[in-house]
């Protein structure tokens, strides 16, 4: 039998053991507690800079929409959404009215990014090509799928190339940050839109640094 000493030592030690879990548990819910409120604090951040580039882009571009026959979503994507100005079908060189819209519009379009209150909160600014679901007379779907895959990256591609050697100060004072920032992104049949026509369009996409930080912060906490 143990002795009334042994008895306590045991008894001691479960009850270190049990202190020892509960700081234990104490901490973690700190920890747990203490992520809430970045992830809150960095959802506030991102939501407020996203408001207020949406406004700022409106307030630039709002007299051009119409006539480039492009829109500006409450996510800051820019869409250009007119297939006949863009590209010949299934060509992927840039037409020359596309050419003379983005003339207009990336530095444009630059300026209000590398302005004071965003330049250090953009982690990336990608151009995307869009396609419809079809191709040609192809009825394979492997055949449509690639196909289209090839037109839509070339396209965004070439949006991105003649985008980054427009001939104006402020791309040109930008070229290092652009190529930090600026990407391409094929997307072919991916996100189609209610019509095979709405669905052939180039996209520029905003991707802010808040969306990596509230990332890193699930990923630390799993």
């Amino acid at each position: 039998m143990k002795s009334t000493d042994q008895w306590m030592s045991i008894s001691d030690m479960m009850s270190g053991l049990m202190l020892i879990f509960m700081f234990i548990a104490i901490s973690f819910m700190i920890q747990v507690q203490e992520d809430k409120d970045k992830m809150k604090e960095i959802a506030i951040t991102y939501s407020k800079d996203k408001k207020e580039l949406n406004y700022d882009l409106k307030q630039e571009f709002s007299n051009d929409l119409e006539r480039w026959e492009a829109e500006i979503t409450d996510d800051n994507v820019f869409i250009f959404n007119s297939p006949h100005v863009l590209f010949d079908i299934g060509e992927h060189k840039i037409r020359n009215n596309f050419k003379s819209i983005l003339d207009d519009f990336f530095p444009r379009y630059i300026n209000v990014l590398t302005s004071k209150k965003y330049i250090n909160e953009i982690d990336e600014i990608r151009v995307e090509g869009h396609t419809s679901d079809t191709w040609g007379s192809s009825k394979s779907s492997e055949e449509i799928y690639l196909e289209n895959m090839w037109l839509s990256q070339n396209r965004a591609n070439n949006v991105l190339a003649y985008c980054y050697s427009i001939n104006n100060s402020t791309v040109k004072d930008n070229t290092k940050w652009l190529e930090k920032t600026f990407r391409a992104n094929g997307m072919a049949f991916a996100k189609m839109r209610e019509t095979a026509v709405k669905s052939r369009r180039v996209e520029f996409k905003i991707k802010m640094k808040t969306e990596e930080k509230i990332y890193k912060i699930l990923q630390a906490s799993q």
